[in-house]
């Protein structure tokens, strides 16, 4: 049964943009859940079953707007999405039971506008609102007014589902959270414990302490608003960066100062506390520590649990130091205590985060299935902690009570979260924008009889628009194993081989490269892992010959598949019937790429690396199997033994093909051997020079220059502030010059490639 209905705050139609559902599903879920058996990660606190809320209110967007929809719907919770005009279409809009427009495309008049959803939440009737992570997940004032705001349905008060305000002021900010952590008894980074308030004051300080120091925006996170600062000259321009970000992200320009802990892990304690009834115990319960190290520019790119670094002993002296600080500020809903921990097990509170964290999908799959989103309802409902919840800690029967402190939920299995971001690494992770032309998750499933589950939280379908106004994150891709890293590791490496993505630039290649070092593979994963293993940037995924070769055998099949299944004419000297005894060249690259003669012979395929000097020794693969559909986009097969997926992206009117395999795209070429010889009188083509001009390597908003027509600059200068994605990056001058023409005006939009300056 459905109803229609169009809201939109400010009292303008919106036309047919979003046409709110309103669906009638409590009988019908518990109908497919009788069905099917009950979902371990949906259990109920009280013996009714009953909804613990009617109706929830998602203060977010994407990925997470729907992870939260995923529960209520579990529950029999009816909800309500909120969205901005460029999200009209976006799948978590269309996945709730009521949309209401809150705002234009910026998210300070959108996401970040209180009154406005304070509004939405009075127009829905809803009697709670769960906040998400990232805008005003963290924002005391959001959580006050929500809690001030009368539901229609019942006349009673909306629920926050999170913590309290006075809680999110005592540990949102970092200056307060490390005073209050101090007093509790947790370990503290050195530093400076009140606000920054000029360049010079941030130098001063920063003497003090010793470098290196980081500059951070107290109600900061994720990354924003932080710099690692090594001399004077940086702390200056850190200065100036972080407190412009800080104002963007956060609305608040207030910084602090740390020292920085050099090549530490990051590792972090989830946690959810709560009571069953007013007045009643505080229950904390600690889930398995997730090892957050690997960063980029502060922001966390993969996460695991659990921690290869971590000493039992380590980890429950943690775990008691967290349920310190939770009691200190009587905390209760879900919240993670990151910590610095260096190689010799010493740890330092960095933050806590008052809030359900991004990467608490990897807690969910190594606490056996368990749903925070459903424990944060519970908590907000007041009925505690779910018990099944807190069965998870075993019998604790003749434990003494330092050691009951120190107990968390034992972890099940390994668990690593990838994010997946609209960026492009080879550009220096400069963020791409435009409408996702193919998107095709993994199977949920991988790995053949080991069993390793992929689970893929994301906010976009085929067709979705990645906008420059908000995050980049395309979504999380996380992967469990049942038996160990090293099997979790190669899982989520096949699951992003076969992850596909096109029209906009993502990371897939880098996170595979990074998964392929002998460092990570090994646990060896500090905070400066990216700046130790890229100090000059990711410049593409690089194979060995071996592999290469392997490819060129899988493309040479695969091309000649392709070509049947299209009803093509046959490869020069390849055989209608099949494969068999052919001999053929497959150039990885393009025509002036790396070539290979490939000897079909059955099953076996013999591949030599051909150069000026002869051709190499060959090597001989046994193709077991392989999967390929004509309009497929991944190649599936078994290559001795083991298998591959291999993406098939594109291919022109030559015959020419582009594959993807282990994160490193080739274009792919297959000819005879007479074709071969003839092709190596052919030239190569000539680069176009643009040594002249500075272009814009993203697209973004051109914010200011620091030098004008006919300055004379440096290498290394700074010539503009270009921003995107919110995030300010300082354009600097490749050589030595003079400036000929800025062409681009400040304020102006601009597109990748765009001509910035002009030199003479």
């Amino acid at each position: 049964m459905f109803s229609y209905a169009i809201r939109h705050l400010n009292g303008r139609s919106l036309g047919n943009i979003q046409a709110c559902r309103h669906r009638y599903h409590y009988s019908t879920s518990r109908l497919l859940a009788n069905i099917h058996g009950s979902d371990s990660s949906v259990i109920d606190t009280n013996p009714n079953n009953a909804p613990a809320f009617q109706k929830i209110l998602v203060a977010n967007r994407g990925e997470i707007a729907r992870r939260i929809i995923r529960t209520c719907k579990k529950e029999s919770i009816k909800t309500v999405a909120i969205y901005s005009t460029t999200d009209s279409k976006s799948p978590h809009v269309k996945e709730a039971d009521e949309a209401i427009c809150v705002g234009p495309a910026a998210s300070s008049a959108s996401y970040l506008n209180i009154d406005n959803i304070c509004k939405a939440i009075e127009m829905s009737g809803a009697e709670a609102v769960h906040p998400g992570y990232g805008f005003l997940s963290e924002n005391a004032e959001f959580a006050r007014r929500v809690e001030e705001t009368t539901a229609e349905a019942t006349g009673k008060g909306v629920k926050f589902i999170g913590p309290s305000p006075s809680a999110i002021i005592a540990m949102g900010d970092k200056i307060t959270s490390k005073k209050i952590a101090k007093e509790s008894g947790v370990n503290i980074i050195p530093g400076y414990d009140g606000f920054v308030t000029s360049q010079d004051h941030a130098v001063t300080i920063a003497n003090e302490i010793g470098y290196p120091v980081m500059i951070k925006a107290t109600s900061g996170g994720g990354g924003k608003g932080m710099r690692i600062c090594y001399n004077d000259a940086q702390v200056r321009e850190g200065f100036l960066l972080s407190t412009a970000e800080a104002k963007s992200f956060f609305n608040d320009e207030h910084l602090f100062i740390e020292k920085f802990i050099e090549k530490p892990h990051h590792i972090e304690i989830q946690l959810l506390a709560g009571r069953k009834e007013v007045g009643g115990e505080l229950e904390i319960l600690c889930f398995p520590e997730r090892d957050c190290s690997i960063q980029r520019r502060n922001q966390k790119v993969i996460e695991e649990s659990p921690s290869s670094l971590l000493k039992e002993e380590t980890r429950a002296e943690m775990v008691r130091q967290v349920k310190r600080l939770v009691r200190k500020v009587n905390y209760t809903s879900a919240g993670t205590v990151e910590f610095l921990v260096d190689k010799d097990q010493n740890f330092f509170f960095l933050e806590m985060n008052t809030r359900l964290q991004v990467e608490h999908p990897v807690t969910e799959m190594v606490s056996g299935d368990i749903d925070l989103v459903h424990g944060m309802i519970s908590v907000a409902a007041g009925n505690g902690i779910p018990s099944s919840f807190m069965e998870k800690l075993g019998d604790q029967s003749g434990l003494s009570l330092e050691q009951k402190e120190g107990l968390s939920v034992p972890h099940h299995g390994y668990a690593i979260e990838a994010r997946i971001y609209a960026e492009d690494p080879v550009r220096g992770f400069l963020p791409s924008t435009g409408p996702l032309l193919e998107y095709i998750e993994p199977a949920q499933t991988i790995d053949g009889n080991n069993s390793c589950k992929v689970r893929v939280d994301s906010g976009v379908v085929s067709g979705s628009i990645i906008s420059q106004f908000y995050d980049p994150m395309i979504s999380k891709l996380i992967v469990h194993s049942p038996h160990s890293r090293k099997n979790a590791i190669h899982a989520l490496q096949k699951a992003l081989d076969s992850y596909v993505i096109s029209g906009v630039g993502h990371n897939s290649s880098f996170l595979l490269d990074v998964l392929r070092q002998d460092s990570f593979i090994a646990g060896d994963t500090p905070t400066n892992f990216i700046q130790l293993h890229y100090p000059d940037g990711f410049s593409g995924v690089s194979l060995s010959i071996r592999e290469k070769s392997e490819l060129a055998a899988i493309a040479c099949v695969a091309g000649k598949m392709r070509g049947v299944a299209l009803d093509r004419p046959p490869l020069p000297c390849l055989p209608e019937s099949g494969v068999e005894s052919s001999t053929l060249v497959v150039c990885l690259g393009g025509l002036f790429g790396t070539p290979f003669l490939v000897q079909c012979c059955a099953e076996k395929i013999h591949v030599s690396e051909m150069s000026e000097d002869g051709d190499r020794e060959p090597r001989t693969f046994l193709l077991d199997r392989i999967e390929f559909e004509s309009n497929a986009r991944v190649i599936s097969v078994r290559v001795n033994g083991e298998d591959r997926f291999i993406q098939f992206k594109s291919e022109d009117s030559t015959g020419s093909f582009l594959i993807r395999s282990k994160g490193a795209d080739f274009n792919v070429i297959i000819m005879s051997p007479e074709e071969y010889k003839l092709s190596r009188h052919m030239h190569e083509p000539h680069q176009v020079d643009n040594t002249h001009l500075i272009l814009s390597p993203m697209p973004g908003t051109l914010i200011s220059y620091s030098v004008n027509d006919g300055d004379s600059v440096v290498d290394g200068q700074d010539i503009c502030i270009v921003e995107a994605m919110k995030m300010q990056n300082i354009i600097r001058s490749p050589r030595s010059g003079v400036i000929k023409k800025c062409h681009a005006a400040v304020g102006l939009s601009l597109m990748t490639d765009e001509v910035i300056v002009e030199y003479e």
